[in-house]
């Protein structure tokens, strides 16, 4: 994983956990990696994964069944949408209006990069 410098690590790496949940690569009530197997795939400090797995916890993401690990909630993906799209209204949208404004682009050539971004990534 490729992490940048302007947002914490730990929060990049619960960016990364919530990707494969919403993604479908980690289900509802399935055990999750430890927080040593996570922090060896990632190759950072386990101290780093614990953080973020507090993070995720305190988010109602992720639950810890005591002695078995931790799970991902029931209720995951609607928190993981609710959240992120609240922080990218909040925070990203601002900046990309702000882009599309000053680069004379228009909501029809965003639709169309859009729609051609889906089929090249999402295929069904």
């Amino acid at each position: 994983m490729n992490f940048n410098d302007r947002e914490a690590i730990y929060l990049q790496i619960a960016a990364y956990v919530s990707d494969h949940i919403s993604l479908g690569k980690w289900l509802p009530e399935q055990k999750i990696p430890s927080v040593r197997e996570l922090a060896v795939e990632l190759q950072v400090n386990p101290n780093t994964v614990m953080r973020t797995y507090e993070y995720l916890q305190n988010q109602g993401v992720v639950f810890n069944k005591r002695g078995l690990g931790l799970f991902v909630a029931p209720d995951a993906l609607k928190k993981i949408k609710v959240q992120r799209k609240e922080r990218f209204m909040q925070q990203e949208l601002p900046d990309f209006f702000r882009s599309l404004y000053l680069l004379d682009i228009s909501l029809e050539e965003v639709q169309q990069q859009y729609q051609q971004f889906i089929t090249q990534n999402f295929p069904k």
